[in-house]
């Protein structure tokens, strides 16, 4: 396994490429380059910032996705326009469960936190122990929150849910939970320190990842 390096201007190369010819006749020629500037530093992010996540949380997997969409669900489009690292289980989908991620499209790169596709009762059962007992989420999210860099945010409830304390009303209309940092292209992705980077942000979300995983799983 490499080690991390960065990524390189070749890799949006690459991915500009794919977002304006994605179709086979253009991939295959670019393969290469795909596997040399895409695919290896991103196995190489992920066995970089995996060892710490694996430490704290045994049961999550590392998973680097793959380029090649199914042909069931997106016939026209075979490739995907991104690439991204998730840190999961596999007894659901990842969309269902709070992760760990990092994700490299033509346009930029994010990180961070996500519950996507939280379902109702998962929400629902968040919402009542915050009711029972809101301290401890509310002392992670002061913590997380503290230095105005990172804050959860999450799609809104067309209709309110009912709140029994107004510090609370922020969390009681998200129905679903992210906390992520979205950033242009820039040097910092070229660079090794991007993992370091990376793992300091993870490591200030791991309480939030611990208490959601406990409280809505």
């Amino acid at each position: 396994m490499m080690e991390f390096q960065g990524f390189s201007p070749e890799t949006i190369d690459f991915l500009w490429g794919l977002r304006f010819n994605n179709n086979r006749e253009w991939f295959e020629p670019h393969k290469q380059q795909y596997i040399q500037t895409l695919y290896e530093p991103m196995k190489a992010l992920a066995a970089a910032l995996y060892p710490a996540i694996r430490d704290e949380f045994p049961e999550l997997e590392c998973k680097v996705s793959r380029i090649y969409r199914d042909q069931r669900m997106h016939p026209p489009v075979p490739y995907k326009e991104s690439l991204w690292i998730c840190f999961r289980t596999s007894d659901r989908p990842w969309g269902e469960q709070p992760v760990l991620f990092f994700e490299l499209t033509p346009d930029g790169y994010s990180f961070g936190f996500l519950l996507w596709f939280a379902r109702p009762w998962q929400m629902e059962q968040l919402r009542r122990q915050l009711a029972l007992e809101p301290g401890p989420f509310l002392k992670i999210v002061d913590e997380l929150e503290k230095d105005g860099t990172l804050r959860l945010s999450g799609e809104e409830y067309k209709k309110a849910k009912p709140c029994p304390d107004p510090a609370l009303t922020r969390f009681f209309t998200m129905k679903n939970l992210a906390v992520i940092v979205n950033r242009s292209i820039d040097e910092r992705l070229y660079s090794p320190g991007l993992a370091r980077e990376i793992s300091v942000t993870f490591d200030a979300l791991k309480p939030l990842l611990r208490y959601c995983r406990k409280t809505m799983l």
